[in-house]
């Protein structure tokens, strides 16, 4: 984005001294100025979980299971420093308690693995490639341990506050530190293997760990989606993008709903700008059955315009593989992300048009005939963020013609701009551009402007092919009550769900999978949780003890929303 990151169009400000002494509601910090400025950065998820095919570790994983052939740090900063991200945040301990570095205070990590003889420390590596790279550094540290067995009582938040010093006095900047909602449920908790809950607005007592963390790393901001307000927001979902209105406001107490989170609030006290978290595959850990399901170029772009281009950072996830580096396939198509990023944004269509400023109205005279299909425009969030609700119109034959974002669902039109706004739309060829600020809640302070021309992308297909599931013989038992059933008996080892998509209703979120080979004799293979399946509805595998089977019986023992199980597809191996 070389063009836009160039020159201010002088001609656009709308800076008045009394605007500028004079800013509107709350204000970004230095720090977040600084974080805004990023737009995107990598998440690098790695962990146990990698060596057992999970998302969600249960805290009784062996430690002799990492050891990888072949890792290398240097490749993982390479690979996201050429996908155009600024930094890396880590998953330092994730949910299962397995510490990828060498904590003092639990043998559950690094140190008591195979690799490098237990003398190994990722976090170090990473620390220090992405420094050699220029990138930024953060890290991920899970409140929820499956592991620890005081975890509930308060020794365990002093053992999660120990770590965390490690982490922020031993590998230098830290830019971010992310705390997972994640928070209480089934683990192995020192063998325990019982569930336990917490009260996660009390339990972990989070102004005096702030406190602590601002004291460490002055210059460290605090991403969590609690009721304890820290520096940035989650955006309500894993999918990739945040409301087409965006405030970067919240109210500074109080719980979040989602719509809080993916819109922000108007009037909200302090300034909480949304992050954008989604992964460049189906999963956050990496696992061999998505190799064919990395994210397109296509759907890369949608994210982007969606995220970076609605007020946002995207924080795009590249899992590592079990040999230790990125896939091939991930770097590729991240590469090729940054790539196209470049050459939507390289020529700046305005730099050659004659601008007109009068009022609340732009004016962009491109002299003749001109096709273009991005917008964009930037405020100075520095001073606050002010418009309301904007319009866009083209002289297309002599006649203004309305521009509509193409990405926007609801049809509340053109809304919020704050950090940056891109707005796509079909391929229009005009001699002039209306931009008009409809609404707003203060004297708007322009920054930027740009129009740019889009090549065209093949758009994702969706699989045509025969769905797994209609291979298969089901019908519903009960409304929480699914049975499968085939033409003979045979050896079987898995089942997997995918819930339904774009909505809770009838997914399943608690389970218990039974098999039988005469319909009356049943064996209990499988129950749990499908994790992080409201957030990421993803295909999900339940395995077991190969099994003789002709029926299965799937009872839906929790569901995120209704009374009624509901599926996408099912498939049985």
């Amino acid at each position: 984005m070389r063009n836009i990151v160039a020159s201010l169009l002088a001609s656009l400000l709308i800076m008045t001294a009394w605007a500028q002494e004079n800013p509107c509601g709350p204000v970004p910090t230095e720090n977040q100025l600084r974080w805004q400025d990023m737009e995107m950065y990598a998440f690098i998820h790695y962990s146990l979980n990698t060596y057992t095919d999970q998302e969600w570790g249960g805290g009784n994983e062996d430690p002799k299971l990492f050891n990888p052939a072949d890792l290398d740090c240097r490749q993982w900063t390479r690979v996201c420093k050429q996908a155009g991200m600024k930094g890396i945040i880590f998953t330092a301990k994730h949910h299962c308690g397995f510490c990828m570095w060498p904590s003092a205070y639990t043998e559950y990590s690094v140190k008591n693995s195979p690799w490098k003889n237990g003398k190994g420390d990722v976090v170090r590596e990473l620390a220090d490639a992405c420094r050699e790279e220029g990138l930024k550094f953060a890290v991920y540290l899970s409140p929820w341990d499956r592991n620890h067995k005081d975890y509930g009582k308060p020794e365990y938040v002093t053992y999660f506050r120990n770590q965390l010093r490690e982490l922020l006095t031993q590998y230098g900047d830290i830019f971010e530190v992310w705390f997972d909602g994640a928070n209480g449920g089934d683990g192995w908790y020192g063998g325990a293997n019982e569930t336990r809950k917490i009260d996660r607005t009390t339990y972990y007592e989070w102004p005096e760990t702030y406190r602590m963390i601002r004291q460490l790393q002055p210059k460290c901001l605090i991403w969590n989606d609690g009721s304890d307000r820290g520096d940035l927001r989650w955006v309500g979902t894993e999918a990739g993008n945040v409301g087409e209105t965006n405030w970067s406001l919240m109210p500074s107490k109080g719980d979040t709903p989602w719509h809080m989170l993916h819109y922000g609030v108007e009037t909200g006290d302090v300034w909480c700008p949304g992050e954008t978290n989604t992964s460049i595959r189906p999963g956050w850990f990496y696992h061999d059955a998505e190799n064919e399901h990395v994210k397109s170029l296509s759907r890369l772009m949608d994210t982007y315009y969606k995220s970076v281009g609605r007020n946002s950072t995207l924080l795009l996830n590249f899992p590592i593989a079990p040999n230790g580096r990125i896939h091939p396939t991930d770097s590729l198509r991240g590469i090729a992300f940054k790539q196209m990023i470049d050459e939507v944004f390289k020529d700046n269509l305005v730099d050659k048009a004659k601008t007109a400023h009068k009022g609340d109205v732009f004016t962009i005279d491109f002299k003749h005939p001109t096709a273009f299909n991005r917008f964009l425009a930037e405020e100075d969030i520095a001073k606050g963020q002010r418009v309301r609700k904007f319009s866009l119109e083209a002289m297309v034959d002599g006649k203004w013609q309305s521009l509509k974002d193409e990405l926007v669902d609801n049809g509340d039109g053109l809304t919020t701009i704050g950090h940056r706004r891109i707005i796509c739309f079909p391929m229009v060829k005009a001699t002039k551009l209306r931009f008009t600020i409809n609404s707003y809640k203060q004297e708007p302070i322009i920054k930027r402007i740009g129009v740019y021309i889009a090549p065209e992308l093949t758009a994702d297909i969706p699989n045509s092919g025969e769905k797994k599931s209609s291979r298969l013989h089901y019908f519903f038992s009960s409304p929480k009550q699914m049975m499968i059933d085939w033409d003979t008996e045979q050896t079987i080892t898995a089942f997997r769900y995918l819930p339904p998509q774009n909505t809770r209703e009838g997914l399943v979120t608690h389970y218990t999978l039974w098999g039988s080979t005469d319909w009356a004799n049943w064996t209990k293979l499988a129950s749990g949780e499908f994790s992080n399946i409201v957030n990421n509805p993803i295909w999900q595998t339940i395995k077991f003890a190969p099994t003789k089977a002709k029926i299965l019986r799937l009872d839906a023992d929790c569901l995120a929303e209704g009374e009624r199980m509901a599926f996408g597809d099912i498939e049985i191996k």
